[in-house]
């Protein structure tokens, strides 16, 4: 068995500069590690089949939900239940953040549209 690779975010976070472009970064009982910079408003969309954990490294984001929103700061995570309409919004100029969610999940979820990332980089 070989030893297992520490992986440094900064350095993945340094590897790219693109929005809206999630990068696999780990994988783990069927689940991506991914993360993302994001700038400025998402779309609404929902995940019929999946939950997903946000955690914000840098920045603050603001996720609105059709019955309120969650303002999620540095080292704070949300999770989003499957089913649950949601809207990412950078609140500050670029949020960066890490996702767990299951493998084969679209960023858009139910919504299809130029923003979709149906084969996520892997770096």
């Amino acid at each position: 068995m070989s030893i297992p690779e520490v992986v440094r975010l900064q350095d993945k976070f340094d590897a790219f500069n693109e929005h809206w472009q999630p990068k696999v970064i780990g994988e783990l009982n069927g689940q991506h590690v991914k993360i993302a910079k994001i700038s400025g408003e998402f779309v609404w969309h929902a995940h019929e089949h999946e939950d997903e954990l946000f955690m914000v490294t840098q920045g603050t984001l603001l996720m609105r939900f059709r019955g309120g929103e969650q303002r999620i700061g540095v080292g704070e995570i949300i999770i989003v239940p499957r089913g649950v309409e949601h809207l990412p919004v950078a609140e500050t100029e670029e949020v960066w953040m890490l996702m767990f969610e299951p493998a084969g999940t679209l960023n858009t979820g139910n919504v299809v549209n130029e923003r979709t990332v149906a084969q996520p980089e892997h770096l």
